[in-house]
């Protein structure tokens, strides 16, 4: 009989598992939208500093100069800031997921995720998930990004955790794909349900 290797670790994203994107296209829209922003020139601006913004490379401030107020705008930083941090809801169910399973389990919690220091810390802090991740692999803190396979070579040595021993939620096929290339188990994320599934497949069944 094949011995079960057990899970011992959770790698997690935070946009599109946890929470939903902090600032993605859809959220640019609806900026664009409320400010009265011209939306190509926006984006253009964007898709040439996101990157370097993520990578803590560029502060925030630096990020709203490039993209937004490089020209005189009526609406003020502050109230952009706040319109930007207000698109971060949480996933339905997923939070409570997984504090559930790291109280049930005692698993390790990794965050593994794309995000600018600000964004990220807005919602670290206003979601409360250092109650309950360990270990944050962010951008913006060791300046890498996904896909750069160093970011999960990294977590895993943070994490000090056999690759076979951990399951990876993520919702970009990519980057489950190269965590499992290192031997990580992944799940693809798209909803609560299939993922509790996907979870119990693994061993991790969620209390009733």
């Amino acid at each position: 009989m094949k011995k079960i290797i057990p899970i011992t670790s959770l790698f997690l994203d935070i946009g599109g598992v946890l929470l939903t994107n902090g600032w993605d296209h859809h959220a640019r829209r609806r900026a664009a939208q409320q400010f009265k922003l011209d939306w190509a020139e926006m984006e253009q601006r964007h898709g040439l500093n996101f990157e370097t913004h993520e990578e803590a490379k560029i502060t925030f401030n630096e990020y709203l100069d490039r993209v937004v107020f490089f020209k005189k705008r009526p609406f003020t930083r502050a109230v952009f800031r706040s319109f930007m941090f207000a698109q971060s809801k949480p996933v339905a169910g997923m939070i409570e997921l997984v504090r559930n399973l790291k109280a049930r389990y005692g698993l390790k919690i990794i965050v593994v995720s794309n995000e600018s220091r600000e964004l990220n810390t807005h919602r670290i802090s206003n979601f409360k998930l250092a109650g309950f991740v360990d270990a944050f692999i962010s951008s913006c803190y060791v300046h890498l990004r996904k896909p750069d396979a160093d970011i999960f070579k990294l977590a895993l040595d943070i994490a000090q955790t056999p690759a076979r021993q951990i399951v990876y939620i993520e919702n970009t096929p990519l980057f489950v794909q190269i965590a499992e290339g290192f031997g990580i188990r992944g799940i693809l994320h798209t909803d609560y349900k299939s993922t509790c599934a996907r979870l119990a497949a693994f061993g991790l069944e969620v209390a009733r």
